[in-house]
């Protein structure tokens, strides 16, 4: 019996010694959801497209939204 716990007992603090972050996940949680969908967009998965044409419709109405409101704010100034 004590043949086997001695590896064992060292199996286990060799297992729990480890970093426990991964660099590369920690650089992956950085980015932000748009950097996350851009990546998307530009890969060959099935769908992708459909993500950069999202991500266009969306950019479109942003910018038809900042010009709105900045008549507005000419408007509102005088």
């Amino acid at each position: 019996m004590k043949p086997t716990i001695l590896p064992l007992l060292v199996l286990a603090l060799a297992a729990c010694g480890g970093d426990s972050k991964d660099k590369q996940a920690v650089n992956r949680d950085t980015l932000t959801e748009r950097q996350k969908d851009s990546i998307l967009a530009n890969s060959r998965i099935p769908g992708a497209s459909g993500v950069k044409r999202a991500m266009t419709a969306a950019d479109s109405t942003s910018a038809g939204a900042r010009r709105a409101d900045s008549v507005a704010a000419d408007t509102t100034d005088r």
